[in-house]
């Protein structure tokens, strides 16, 4: 016989305390190894009952979620934390994760995505809400989009045909001579060199050609 996963209530609201006891109580795999009513009763009875899964809310009086699950992952990392909490900020989530938690579920999921991510985390796995993890992986690309344009100059915006042509018309040739040199037609050179001015945020033939020499892109001859 499978031994059953062994779960620890870590939540302040007697009701909600309740309704999850009496829905995993109806699962043959799941006991209800304890409850807790605070942070610091989370704490001394994870420690103590050492069980499977801890469910850890977030807000609880006298020590947060967040700090008991640090805690409990310090002094007895074979106990998961399930973080079930009502909030969905992607700085909570993950700050949740880097203290340790093993998953992070959000208290207005379906009691079948309960079940399924306490199966989960018990098993050494990770679990996090849907709606959750949507938006941890938005702020996190948008962390890495600003970033990446900080750090970018704007010659590295730039294709690699603007690159051409803005070395080109630097160089003092017409739009008409750079078609005919790249095989294009004058319409295109004009959409680019329309783009790539925009991009460096350059005005007229003379800006160009001083970025130009200011970025190495062109040098000046030198005079004997």
């Amino acid at each position: 016989m499978t031994a059953r996963i062994r779960v620890l209530l870590c939540d302040d609201h007697e009701l909600f305390r309740e309704g999850i006891k009496a829905l995993l109580q109806e699962e043959p795999g799941i006991e209800i190894l304890g409850e807790a009513r605070d942070g610091a009763e989370a704490l001394e009875k994870a420690l103590g009952l050492r069980p499977d899964v801890a469910l850890m809310d977030m807000e609880m009086p006298n020590l947060n979620g967040l700090e008991a699950t640090l805690r409990v992952r310090r002094a007895a990392p074979e106990v998961q934390v399930l973080i079930l909490t009502m909030y969905a900020e992607e700085d909570l989530v993950a700050r949740c994760m880097e203290a340790g938690a093993a998953g992070y579920i959000l208290k207005d999921m379906p009691a079948s995505q309960l079940v399924y991510a306490i199966e989960a985390v018990s098993a050494g796995g990770t679990y996090i809400s849907p709606s959750a993890l949507k938006g941890m992986v938005e702020h996190y690309r948008e962390r890495a989009s600003r970033a990446a344009t900080a750090t970018a100059t704007a010659y590295d915006l730039l294709t690699e045909r603007e690159r051409e042509i803005v070395k080109m018309l630097a160089e003092g040739l017409s739009a008409k001579q750079i078609a005919l040199r790249l095989r294009l037609s004058s319409r295109t050179v004009d959409v680019h060199k329309t783009n790539l001015m925009r991009k460096l945020d350059v005005h007229g033939r003379a800006d160009l050609t001083r970025w130009a020499i200011r970025n190495k892109v062109i040098r000046l001859p030198v005079l004997k």
